[in-house]
This record gives structure tokens, sequence and C-alpha cells, in this order.
């Protein structure tokens, strides 16, 4: 089960094991536009154009040296609209979760080229552990055996360059990525979850010339938030998961499958050290927890408890395997693991408000709820790899283009009252609309993609939002 969440939290919450051959033919050496040399290999990728973007290691002292930013465009079907930047999610995640949800993307803007960079530190761009995390690597990509020791070393050894890949360099990248190749047409941003932090870092202390409009997706909360910062998740996972069984409770035919109360049939495994055990990894509020992000699974938790208090367990091991099987969905492509050096880092200098996190305080908290998330956990002890916070934390864009909020109001990562405060605050920068999704989970695009296309094109086409509600259900 340990593996089954590493995966969910490589895939979703923030997120290239090939042969080098192929990473550097997918890695032109000029700024300029050229045809991926992986294209052929996969049909996701067909006609995509690649480029490689040389930018300061450090804003603010560019003399310390260059990193290379990896950028992939699928260009528009016929005359281009213009642009949209994709922004993926993480920290730690490439620009590769998109491929395989390309056809969402030109459904909800019609006529545009993608540009899909990866972030400074994950996919092809350079790594926080060129070594360890370089594709030709033991794992990849991804850290495997003794790379977990010498590449977090080599954070402690270097900690200068390590703490260069901090949001406000990243956002810094972004503007200068959409000056270099965003003269064609309209321009506009996607970001969704830790990619809608580094779109409004960006909008706040280095706007591109020219941003036409905004769309994101599964808002972070503001970033000084006490209530829902990473410490708490569980907390905010709970909430989504007790949900759930009042809806269950609310129906007579959930109620006489369970024979009650789901909250107490829950409540029953938790407590049975042998219904427990037979959770796969022994840890059910772990993998209840794990099982909200996605509808399909979410949907059959009820069931799950049923055959579980009945004593059959196969069907929560074809659950778990139905896990796996979407999780590794999104991670198919080179770049697709992500960066957990800099997912690590950076959760712990600017998305964590409780710096002394202890054990104890998790393990109290934890018990309390039904449903968790191992993210508190992983922060504790985690303050040693912090960077100092600069000025750009906390603050507001001073100028907002047209933007567009799309949540879905039982997501377990990115709460909905959370993205309702920070709505109310960025209006004082702009006109900022919320489209609420009935059911959605967290990354609404891959959620609820028939939701998040009735919401995002005609806000792109008609210049004007649709703020009705949709749901999923």
């Amino acid at each position: 089960m340990r593996r089954t969440i590493s995966v969910l939290a490589a895939a979703l919450w923030f997120a290239a094991g090939c042969g080098s051959a192929q990473a550097r033919a997918a890695q032109p050496a000029s700024d300029d536009f050229k045809p991926c040399a992986d294209a052929a290999g996969d049909a996701a990728l067909a006609g995509s154009l690649c480029a490689r973007f040389s930018a300061p290691l450090s804003y603010a002292d560019p003399g310390r040296g260059q990193i290379d930013l990896f950028v992939r465009e699928f260009p528009a079907k016929g005359r281009s609209k213009g642009q949209v930047w994709l922004v993926a999610g993480g920290p730690g995640e490439s620009g590769a979760t998109f491929y395989s949800m390309l056809a969402t993307f030109r459904a909800a803007f019609p006529g545009y080229d993608l540009m899909v960079p990866d972030h400074r530190g994950t996919g092809f761009s350079t790594r926080l552990c060129p070594k360890e995390e370089a594709v030709d690597s033991e794992g990849g990509a991804a850290l495997q055996g003794a790379e977990w020791a010498t590449c977090f070393g080599s954070l402690e050894t270097e900690r200068e360059r390590a703490h260069a890949f901090t949001i406000t360099n990243a956002a810094q990248d972004l503007r200068r990525l959409v000056d270099r190749y965003g003269d064609r047409g309209k321009t506009w941003i996607y970001g969704v979850s830790y990619g809608t932090q580094l779109v409004l870092r960006t909008m706040a202390v280095a706007p591109p010339r020219k941003v036409d409009g905004i769309v994101l997706d599964s808002l972070v909360p503001p970033e000084t938030t006490q209530t829902w910062d990473l410490s708490r998740r569980s907390a905010v996972v709970d909430e989504v998961g007790r949900k759930l069984l009042a809806d269950c409770d609310a129906g007579p035919a959930c109620r006489e499958q369970l024979g009650g109360s789901a909250v107490a049939a829950m409540q029953a495994v938790v407590d049975d050290p042998k219904l427990a055990a037979a959770v796969p990894g022994g840890k059910p509020k772990l993998f209840f927890g794990a099982l909200l992000d996605f509808p399909e699974l979410r949907a059959r938790i009820p069931s799950l408890l049923a055959a579980l208090r009945a004593g059959d367990a196969a069907p929560l091991v074809q659950a778990e395997q139905d896990l796996e099987a979407l999780g590794a969905g999104l991670m198919r492509f080179p770049q697709s693991p992500s960066s957990i050096p800099l997912v690590a880092m950076i959760s712990a200098s600017e998305n964590n408000a409780r710096q002394g996190l202890t054990k104890a305080q998790v393990e109290a908290e934890a018990a309390n709820y039904l449903f968790v998330s191992p993210l508190a956990g992983q922060l504790v002890g985690a303050a040693s790899m912090a960077y100092p916070r600069d000025d750009a934390f906390g603050k507001p864009p001073a100028r907002l283009p047209r933007l567009l909020v799309v949540q879905g109001d039982m997501d377990p990562k990115t709460p909905y009252a959370g993205a309702e405060a920070h709505v109310e605050a960025l209006r004082a920068a702009g006109q900022v609309s919320l489209v609420k999704v009935g059911g959605a989970p967290h990354f609404v695009l891959f959620t609820a993609p028939d939701c998040f296309t009735r919401a995002v094109k005609p806000f792109v086409e008609k210049r004007r939002a649709k703020p009705k509600a949709c749901s999923i259900d």
C-alpha cells in the first residue's frame, strides 16, 4: 500500500525513466522549436515540437550560472488563435502529466497551440539532483536505492544551489518562456493545484508582457492560510470523506447495504484490528482517504465497507489494483516521475504553516479522523530543507486579466472553502469568476472533463464566464 500512496502523491499531489538517448533526442540544442525526436514513439506526442531555453539559476544573482528549461508545443490543428500555457501541479510534476489529456484541452481551448513547460527541477528541465535524477541513472528520473541518500545529502552540501529552486525563480522562468514564445495571437495560462500558486506568483512578481486570460483548476488556498496549509491536509481529507459517508446515511439503500450508519461502519473498521489488517496496507484511514481522489473509486467506499465487514476482502484488492492503474496511467511518459526532492523542499518552505510539527502532533490529530493523508507525517522534520521565504510570499497580484476558477466541492486536497477565500482576495485585482463543480474531487480537468470544458470554452470564446454550477453526479 505504501507504493500505492506514493504513486498517487507523485501523480496528483503536487505529482524520466527512459534511456538517455531518448531523453536527449527530445531536447534540442537551441531555444528554437524543432520536431521532437520522440514524437514517433507515442501517438500522444505526434506532431509535437520541442525547445530548450536557458535561464539563470538565480534571478537575484545571474552570475551563479544557468539552468535549462524544457518546453513541448502541440500545435493547433489548422490556423492557430494563439497559445495556452499549461502549468502543471506538484511541486514536482512535469508537464508530461498533461500529455494524455490533450483532447480535453483542445475541446476547452479550440484552435490554440498547447505549450507545456517542465518546471525547473522537473522532467527534462534541470533537476535538483542532476546525477541521481538523470534519465540514465539507476531509477531513471525517480530516485531509487542509494540515490535517496546521495541526492538528499547533496541538497545539504550544495544548499545555495538547491535554494535557487524556489517558486519565485520558477515564476520568473514562466514569464521568460511566455515572453520568448508567446508572440502569436492571444495568450492564455492554465494552472492546476500547485500550478495555480505558481501562476499567481508569476502574476504578482513577474507578469508576462501579454496575458489575455487565466484559468485556474483546483485553486490553492491563500498562501498565508493557517487553516488549509499542507500540515492540515488530513483535516481536509477527513471532511470530504465524512461528507461522503453522510450522503450515504441520507440514502435508505446505502444504509440498508451497510446495516446502519456509514460513519459507524467506517469507525468499526478503524477500531477493529482484524478488519483494519484486511485493508490493503493495514491502514484503512489512509487507504480510503486515497480513494477520495477518484470519483469512481470513491463511490465504491460504502460497498467496500460492507464487503469488508462480511469477510470479503476481494473488492478491496480490486480497488487497490484500480488505484494503481490510475496512477500508472498518469506516469507513462519518460519524465513523468515526480521530483520528490523538489516536493519536499518547496512544501516545507512555502506551504507548511507549522514548521515545528511533530510526529506526536500528527498522530494525535489523526486519532480524531476517519480519513487521513500521509502528507502531514512527511512534513515532520522537513524544516531542515526549507529555504527562507522571500518578499513575494503572500503577495497578491496587483492586476489580473480575466480569470476563471474551476473548483470541485469534494476536493480532498485544495478545499472548496479555501478556493472561495482566495477568490474573494483576488477580486481586488480584476474580474474573477468561480465555477463550482458538484461532486468533483481534485484536478477537475482530469476527474470531471465534461464540466471543465463546459465552464472553460464559453469563457475563452465569448470572453465571459458562465458561472453556473456543474455536477458530475
